[in-house]
C-alpha cells in the first residue's frame, strides 16, 4: 500500500471503527460549499521524510490555488498516525476536506459512512471512471458499491537486489523462486551483511507479505462470505514460510524484528542487506544516496514457475487513494482538487516524484513510465497482483494478523522455536480479536 506504514494499536482501531460505523461519520446530510476558498488536505507520508513530501506537494498545491483561487492547507501525516487520525475524524466529524488513504483501508473506511461515494455523477466531474486502470479501481471499496475513493498512486512490490554483492557472491541473476532466494540469501549472509531485509515490527508490511504467501499457498484470510479464516492450513503455512526466512533460513538479521519505519530500506541503501522486498522503492533509495546503477529490480519470487494469476500472485495491489469527507464545507472545491490531482499532468509529476505508477491510463502510458524498473512494477500490477480483501473488517485484520506476525518475528529474534503449532496459536489469538458477526 505504501512505503512507510506502521499500523495503529488494535484496540483503539477496532473501538474507533465500531463507533464510526454507528455514527456514520458525523454527517448524514452531505457536504456544503460554505467555505469555497479553502481546503484542508491530509497527505500520507510517501517520501523518505515528511519534509520531502512537503517539497514535492507544495508547488503543486500552489499551482492549484493559482488555477482556482482555492488555498489548500497541507498536512503530511505519518503512517503510524494516519488511520487513527482518520477514524477519530469520522466519529467527530472534524476532519479534512480531502485526504489520502491506503487503498487497503477503502472498504473499512467506506463502512463508516464518512466518505463521499464516487458514483457515476461524481466520476463524471473528474473525467470519468474509465480513465482509471482496473487493478487500481479494485481497491477502492467493497464490491457492488460505489467506490469510497479515487486512485492516486499505484504501487507494486518488487525484489531489489544489490548488483555488487550478488557479483561478489558469484550470483549471476536474481532469484525467481523462494528456494532460490533462500539459497542466494545464505551465500550473501556473511561478514556482517545479510541476504534480505524486513520490517518485522510493522503489522501492515507483515500483512502485505503474508497475503502474497497465502495466495501462493492457494489460501485466503477470509471466506467467500467475508468471515475471518486465519487458521486454515494454507494461511498457517504461508505465515510460517515468511517468518522462517529469519527463524529457520537465517537470511534476515534478528534485529529486523524491531524494524517498523523504513529501516530495511536504509540498510539496503547502505549495502547492509543484499535484497529488499518493497513497494516502488526507487525514489526512496535515490533520496538516501543509492545510485540506480547499483541495484537491479526483479519480480517478487513465487513457489515455482513464473509470476501470474492464482497461486503465482507475487504482490498485493499497493497504492494510495484520494478520498473526500462527505461533510466537507467545500464540496465543489474538493471535487476540483481530486480532478486536479488525478489529471494527466499532475499524475506524471507526482508519480515520477514517488517512483510509483499512475493509475490513470493515459498518464501510465507516458514515456516517463517506460523504464526497465517501472516495467517490472507495471507488469506485476497488470498480471500478477491481487487486491487485499475489500471487507469492512480489513483494518482490524491488518492490525490483528500483522501483530501476530510481529510476535512471531520477536520469538525468532529471541531464538525461540517458530513451529506450526506456535504460528497457529498466534493466528487463533488474532482471529479472536476480530469483531463478532
Amino acid at each position: 500500500m505504501r512505503r512507510i506504514r506502521a499500523a495503529a494499536a488494535g484496540a483503539v482501531t477496532i473501538s474507533l471503527l465500531t463507533a464510526a460505523t454507528a455514527c456514520g461519520g458525523g454527517s448524514s446530510s452531505g457536504g456544503s460549499n460554505d467555505s469555497p476558498k479553502t481546503l484542508t488536505y491530509w497527505a500520507s507520508n510517501q517520501g523518505a521524510s515528511i519534509e520531502v513530501d512537503k517539497k514535492v506537494l507544495q508547488p503543486e498545491l500552489d499551482k492549484f490555488e493559482k488555477q482556482t483561487g482555492i488555498k489548500v492547507k497541507l498536512e503530511v501525516v505519518p503512517w503510524s498516525d494516519l488511520l487513527n487520525r482518520i477514524l477519530t475524524a469520522t466519529t467527530s466529524g472534524q476532519g479534512p476536506d480531502v485526504l489520502n488513504i491506503g487503498n487497503t483501508w477503502s472498504a473499512s473506511l467506506q463502512a463508516t459512512g464518512a466518505l463521499l461515494p464516487w458514483d457515476a455523477k461524481n466520476f463524471d466531474k473528474i473525467g470519468g471512471k474509465d480513465r482509471f486502470v482496473d487493478s487500481a479501481l479494485g481497491s477502492t471499496g467493497a464490491q457492488a458499491k460505489d467506490p469510497a475513493a479515487v486512485p492516486l498512486y499505484s504501487m507494486a512490490y518488487a525484489l531489489y537486489y544489490n548488483k555488487k554483492l550478488f557479483a561478489d557472491a558469484g550470483i549471476s541473476k536474481p532469484p525467481a523462486t523462494w528456494d532460490e532466494l533462500i539459497a542466494d540469501g545464505k551465500k550473501l549472509s556473511k561478514n556482517g551483511k545479510w541476504g534480505l531485509g524486513a520490517e518485522g515490527s510493522n503489522p501492515s508490511e507483515n500483512i502485505h507479505h503474508t497475503f502474497v504467501f497465502a495466495k501462493q499457498h492457494g489460501a485466503d484470510f477470509f471466506t467467500a462470505d467475508g468471515k475471518p479464516d486465519f487458521t486454515n492450513d494454507g494461511v498457517v503455512s504461508a505465515v510460517k514460510q515468511y517468518v522462517d526466512l529469519m527463524a529457520k533460513d537465517k537470511i534476515i538479521a534478528p534485529g529486523n524484528a524491531e524494524y517498523a519505519q523504513n529501516q530495511s530500506v536504509s540498510d539496503f541503501a547502505k549495502g547492509k542487506n543484499a535484497m529488499l522486498l518493497w513497494q516502488s522503492a526507487s525514489a526512496n533509495l535515490k533520496s538516501q544516496g543509492m545510485s540506480e546503477d547499483a541495484y537491479g529490480i526483479a519480480p517478487v519470487p513465487v513457489q515455482s514457475g513464473t509470476p501470474g494469476t492464482g497461486t503465482n500472485v507475487n504482490s498485493m495491489v499497493a497504492g494510495i487513494n484520494l478520498a473526500v469527507f462527505k461533510n466537507t464545507k467545500n464540496l465543489d472545491g474538493a471535487t476540483k482538487f481530486v480532478k486536479f490531482m488525478t489529471g494527466d499532468a499532475e499524475q506524471k509529476i507526482l508519480n515520477t516524484a514517488y517512483s510509483s505508477i499512475p493509475p490513470v491510463k493515459t498518464a501510465q502510458s507516458d514515456a516517463a513510465f517506460t523504464s526497465p524498473a517501472t516495467a517490472v512494477l507495471k507488469d506485476t500490477l497488470a498480471k500478477s497482483a491481487a487486491a487485499l480483501p475489500q471487507v469492512a473488517d480489513e483494518s482490524q485484520f491488518e492490525t490483528a494478523v500483522g501483530t501476530a506476525v510481529k510476535n512471531l518475528f520477536a520469538a525468532a529474534a529471541d531464538g525461540r522455536a517458530v513451529t506450526t503449532a506456535s504460528v497457529k496459536a498466534e493466528l487463533e489469538k488474532a482471529q479472536q480479536q476480530m469483531p463478532k458477526k
